[in-house]
């Protein structure tokens, strides 16, 4: 098994200051040794935290990615600390789900990426977020996400 050049890492195995903002935090990538076959990556983010860019109010979320890697997969510690650089920043929902989806493709250019972002309800309703960038290839096992819809006493 070959190993994984970590070279150009600037984060992992260091003590790591969290971004003030999303657009100014780094995410780091680092080669697939497995580039050429398909297989399914998944991230669970299940107390994703953001806040109402009208109030100042937080924004709960469980937030799951799946992509299947190219040439490279997203290095963990850097995607943990870009998601937790949402913590003190106001934008909508769909703002963060989307944002967080395109900032991970235009890094790793994956083959195939989806988002599923269920916000918990605040003001009465939740809004879920979900966008993929295609059908993915034949033969990928995908699992479901697995996070019930919010039924709240229903």
């Amino acid at each position: 098994m070959p190993n994984t050049d970590v070279s150009s890492l600037s984060m992992l195995g260091q003590q790591t200051e969290t971004a003030q903002s999303p657009e100014a935090a780094v995410l780091e990538k680092v080669p697939s040794n497995h580039a050429g076959t398909d297989y399914v990556v998944r991230f669970t983010a299940p107390e994703f935290t953001s806040l109402c860019p009208m109030t100042g109010q937080p924004d709960f979320a469980h937030i799951v990615i799946d992509y299947i890697p190219g040439e490279w997969l997203v290095e963990s510690k850097s995607l943990k600390l870009f998601l937790h650089s949402f913590r003190n920043h106001g934008a909508f929902h769909e703002d963060c789900s989307i944002y967080i989806a395109k900032r991970i493709i235009d890094l790793l250019d994956p083959k195939w990426l989806r988002i599923g972002a269920y916000w918990y309800p605040r003001g009465g309703i939740p809004i879920d977020v979900f966008w993929q960038t295609g059908k993915p290839p034949e033969g990928v096992w995908l699992p479901e996400q697995g996070v019930p819809t919010y039924r709240g006493r229903g």
